[in-house]
């Protein structure tokens, strides 16, 4: 499948819209972000789920950005039930979707008409255990559901490329992002959850996991 590569967060726009026409249209959205972080999975089941700003510092323009989409409550029960028949233990809530669930999707579905669900991630806990979570939702893409991970290939801000030139960006992001992009393609799922001892500047890229959990999850989730 195709993915955005965003060097420079300029073109991610774009980049993102192009993503969304070129996959099937899903019938609901299953959103992990690293963004909500609890001890145990929980799936939210919010009718109408509000747009989180959990930011700081920003022009006043992106605090009165709405993000409408309609909840999924009965997916994210199924969720919930999917991970505990495969000994997971989790649970439900009404929770909003946070930056980190709207604005990916403000990029790919900017009409805010699919159903979204959320489900966090456990900061605590390792890659190994967010790809378990993965293996347990993947049957509900068998109903249409897309499956989506959000996080940050890095999350060091200062070493990443914020403006038009990605050769501004530090190389060490590229060796990172590169690494890591060349294990999804062979599917090295062994290398993917053993990141941070085998991939090139891994502590440098993410001092703590969260901003890279969902991706695993993802990969958990996707076809064999």
């Amino acid at each position: 499948m195709a993915r955005p590569r965003c060097r420079s967060i300029r073109r991610c726009p774009a980049e993102f819209a192009s993503l969304a026409q070129t996959l099937p249209r899903p019938n609901a959205i299953l959103m992990l972000s690293a963004h909500w972080g609890t001890a145990q999975p929980t799936a939210s089941v919010a009718e109408r789920p509000e747009t989180i700003h959990d930011f700081y510092g920003f022009r006043r323009a992106l605090y009165e950005l709405r993000y409408p989409a309609p909840g999924a409550p009965d997916l994210a029960r199924r969720a919930a039930a999917s991970l505990v028949h495969q000994g997971i233990a989790a649970a439900t809530a009404e929770h909003g979707l946070d930056h980190g669930a709207w604005v990916p999707l403000l990029l790919m579905f900017p009409d805010a008409d699919v159903p979204v669900a959320q489900v966090s991630i456990q900061p605590r806990l390792d890659a190994a255990h967010h790809y378990r979570i993965g293996r347990a939702l993947r049957d509900l893409r068998e109903d249409g559901v897309m499956i989506v991970g959000s996080g940050q290939i890095t999350h060091n801000l200062r070493m990443a490329d914020f403006g038009a030139r990605p050769e501004d960006a530090d190389p060490r992001v590229a060796e990172f992002t590169d690494w890591f992009e060349d294990r999804m393609r062979e599917r090295d799922i062994d290398a993917l959850l053993d990141y941070r001892a085998r991939a090139p500047y891994a502590a440098l890229m993410h001092s703590t996991d969260e901003h890279l959990l969902p991706v695993f999850s993802a990969l958990g989730a996707a076809a064999d």
